[in-house]
C-alpha cells in the first residue's frame, strides 16, 4: 500500500511540476514538450530525482494510447476542408517522404555510428515521420495563424505519417531477428492492408460513434467518457484486423469532429485537457527512461543524425513530395522546417529494445538526439520561420469571449454567448445595421445586468452580452465581429508605419483588373482587362489560392484577402513589394524593417 502511495504521489508531483514549469519557461518561448522531456531526465536515474525507470513495455502502451488520443483531438479539430484541400501531397509526404527521409538519414548513419546497413536504415526509419502531438500542439500553441494549405499539409500529414515509419521499424527488427527478408509483394500487400484497413476501420467507427450519440441518450458528463473509450476502442481495435490503429482513430476523429451530434462543444474541451495530459505523461516517461550517461559513446554520432535530418533530409523529401503539386519555394521551404519530431521516434526506438535486437541503446540515444535538436531548433524557430517565408497571416480572434450553448443535431443551429470586447468591428455599425452573416440573429442583449430592448437599441458597448442563434460554421465570422484582433508584434510595427498585413490598399474580387491597373499605372494584356481581379488571381497561381496567396504584377504585387465559397472575393495591394520574398520574410521575422 506505501509503494502505491508513493507511486501515485511521485506521478502526480511530476505532472503539477510540469505544468507550471511549462508555463513559466513559454514566456522565454522554450517549447513546453522539450520542458516535460527535460523534467523527466531530471527526474530519473542520472538526474537528482534519482528515479530508476527501465519499464519499456509499459511505456510502448501508455505511449500508444497517449499517441491514440492526441490523434483522435487532433482529428476533431481539423475540417473535411482542410483535408481535401492537402489530401495529395500529405499523402505523398506521409509515404514517399517518410522513405526518402528514413533512407538519407540511414545513409548518414551508416557512416556517423558506424552501424551496418540494415541497422543504419532502421535509425533512419524511426526518426522518419514527424510527431502529430508535436505538430498539433506547437502550431496551435504560438498563438499564430499559417496559410490554410502549409498548417493544414503539416497536421494532416502528422496525423497519417506514423504508419509509414512504424511499418518500416517493424520490418527492419524482423530482419535484424530472423536474417531474410520477406517477399516484396506481400510487404506491399501489407503496407497497403494497413493504410485502407485503417482508413475503413477509422470511418466505420466515427459513424458509429456519432450515430450513438444522436439516438442513445446518456448523461452530459458521460459523452466525453463514452468518446474517450470508443477512440481508444477504434485504435486498439484496428489491430485485430491487422490495419493501423494510427489512420483509424484519427480518422474517427475527423469524421466526429465534421458531423453535428449531442455532446460536441464538452467533448472538445475535455480532449483539448485530455491530449495535454498524455503528452505530459508521454514525454516524461519518456524523460525518465533516458540515462544521458549510457548515451556519451554515441551523441557525436547521433548529432550528425539530426544534423542530417533537419537540413537535408527532411527538405530533399519535402521538396520531392511537394514540387509535382506546385506548392511555392517558400511554401516548401517553411514545412521543410517544421518537421517536427516529438514523442514519436523515443517511442519507436523501445521496439527494437523489446525484441532485444542488439545496439538498442543506439537506437535510443539517435532517437532521443533527435527529438531534443527538433524540439530546440525547429520547435523554438516557429514564429520567425513563418515570417523569414511570408506565410505569417493575421492571427484570428479568440473566442474566449464566446460561450457555446450545444442545442444536439435535431436543430442545425446553436446558441452561443459573446461579451463585446473593446475594439470589436461590431461597434463601428448602428444595431438595426449589423452586418450579422446569413441565418444568424442575436436573441437578446445584456448590458449592466439589464435585458436590452433591441427595437430601441442604438448600437452596442463595450462589455455587452449577447445571445446569437447561429449555424456553426458561422461562429468563426461572428467570432471576428465581436472579439478585437490580436496582431503579432511585427504586425503592430507595419500598421504604425501605415502598412496593411496584407497590404497598402483593398480590392474587391469583382473590380476589374482593367480598372486596378489604370489606377495604379501596369500595364494590362487585352485578353485579361474585363477579369475580375480576383478570378485573375486564382486562374494565375498554379494552385487553390489559400488566403495570404501573393501574386506579382508588374510593379505591385496582389495578396489575397479573402476567400468565400472558393472564390477570391477581396484583394490587397501592396505597391512597393521586396524583389525577393525570403529577403523580405528575413527583415520582417528579425525586425529590421
Amino acid at each position: 500500500m506505501s509503494q502505491a502511495n508513493e507511486i501515485l504521489f511521485i506521478a502526480s508531483l511530476l505532472v503539477l511540476v510540469s505544468i507550471f514549469a511549462g508555463s513559466a519557461s513559454s514566456r522565454f518561448g522554450v517549447p513546453f514538450l522539450l520542458v516535460f522531456l527535460g523534467l523527466g531526465i531530471f527526474a530519473g536515474e542520472n538526474g537528482p530525482g534519482g528515479i530508476v525507470f527501465r519499464d519499456y513495455e509499459l511505456t510502448y502502451a501508455v505511449g500508444s494510447a497517449a499517441l491514440g488520443i492526441i490523434l483522435f483531438d487532433g482529428g476533431l479539430r481539423t475540417h473535411f476542408a482542410t483535408v481535401k484541400l492537402v489530401v495529395g501531397p500529405a499523402l505523398a509526404l506521409a509515404t514517399v517522404g517518410v522513405l526518402v527521409t528514413a533512407g538519407i538519414v540511414g545513409a548518414a548513419a551508416h557512416f556517423a555510428l558506424g552501424l551496418g546497413l540494415l541497422e543504419s536504415f532502421l535509425v533512419g526509419a524511426i526518426v522518419g515521420s514527424t510527431d502529430a502531438a508535436a505538430v498539433f500542439f506547437l502550431l496551435n500553441v504560438k498563438g499564430m495563424a499559417l496559410q490554410k494549405r502549409v498548417s493544414g499539409t503539416l497536421e494532416v500529414e502528422s496525423g497519417i505519417n506514423d504508419p509509414t515509419a512504424i511499418f518500416l521499424t517493424m520490418i527492419c527488427v524482423e530482419l535484424l531477428r530472423l536474417g531474410h527478408p520477406p517477399e516484396t509483394l506481400h510487404l506491399a500487400g501489407l503496407f497497403l492492408a494497413q493504410m485502407l484497413g485503417g482508413l475503413l476501420v477509422g470511418l466505420a467507427g466515427g459513424f458509429v460513434l456519432v450515430g450513438l450519440f444522436n439516438r442513445v441518450p446518456v448523461a452530459g458528463g458521460l459523452y466525453p467518457i463514452v468518446a474517450m473509450a470508443a477512440a481508444l476502442l477504434v485504435f486498439s481495435g484496428a489491430h485485430f484486423v491487422q490495419a493501423s490503429g494510427f489512420v483509424a482513430v484519427y480518422v474517427a476523429g475527423l469524421v466526429v469532429g465534421n458531423r453535428r451530434h449531442r455532446g460536441a462543444q464538452v467533448i472538445l474541451r475535455f480532449f483539448d485537457g485530455l491530449s495535454w495530459l498524455g503528452q505530459i505523461v508521454m514525454f516524461l516517461l519518456l524523460g525518465l527512461l533516458m540515462t544521458p550517461k549510457d548515451m556519451q559513446p554515441y551523441l557525436v554520432g547521433s548529432g550528425v543524425a539530426a544534423a542530417v535530418l533537419i537540413l537535408l533530409a527532411r527538405p530533399a523529401a519535402v521538396a520531392l513530395c511537394l514540387l509535382p503539386f506546385r506548392y511555392t519555394w517558400r511554401e516548401i521551404g517553411f514545412i521543410s522546417w517544421i518537421g517536427l519530431r516529438g514523442a514519436v521516434p523515443i517511442f519507436l526506438a523501445t521496439i527494437p529494445v523489446l525484441a532485444n535486437v542488439p545496439h538498442s541503446e543506439v537506437y535510443v540515444t539517435a532517437a532521443f538526439i533527435c527529438v531534443v535538436a527538433s524540439l530546440t531548433l525547429q520547435g523554438w524557430t516557429i514564429g520567425p520561420a513563418a515570417r523569414l517565408f511570408g506565410l505569417e497571416l493575421p492571427p484570428p480572434p479568440e473566442a474566449a469571449t464566446r460561450t457555446d450553448i450545444d442545442l444536439g443535431s435535431a436543430l442545425d443551429r446553436d446558441i452561443a454567448s459573446y461579451r463585446v470586447e473593446a475594439n470589436a468591428p461590431a461597434l463601428g455599425y448602428r444595431f438595426a445595421e449589423l452586418p450579422l452573416p446569413r441565418r444568424c440573429r442575436i436573441i437578446s442583449v445584456l448590458r449592466d445586468g439589464t435585458v436590452m430592448d433591441r427595437q430601441k437599441l442604438e448600437g452596442l458597448e463595450p462589455g455587452d452580452y449577447l445571445l446569437v442563434l447561429a449555424p456553426p460554421e458561422q461562429f468563426f465570422s461572428l467570432d471576428r465581429m465581436f472579439t478585437a484582433r490580436r496582431q503579432t508584434r511585427a504586425q503592430r510595427r507595419r500598421r504604425e508605419r501605415g502598412e496593411e498585413v496584407f497590404g497598402e490598399f483593398v480590392l474587391a474580387g469583382d473590380t476589374l483588373l482593367g480598372e486596378v491597373g489604370v489606377l495604379y499605372g501596369f500595364p494590362v494584356d487585352d485578353k485579361d482587362r474585363n477579369d475580375p481581379v480576383g478570378a485573375y488571381v486564382r486562374r494565375r497561381l498554379r494552385h487553390r489560392p489559400v488566403v495570404g496567396d501573393r501574386l506579382r504584377v508588374g510593379p505591385i504585387e496582389l495578396v489575397v484577402r479573402e476567400i468565400r465559397n472558393d472564390r477570391v472575393t477581396s484583394v490587397g495591394i501592396e505597391l512597393e513589394p521586396e524583389d525577393h520574398p525570403i529577403l523580405r520574410g528575413f527583415r520582417r521575422a528579425f525586425g529590421f524593417d
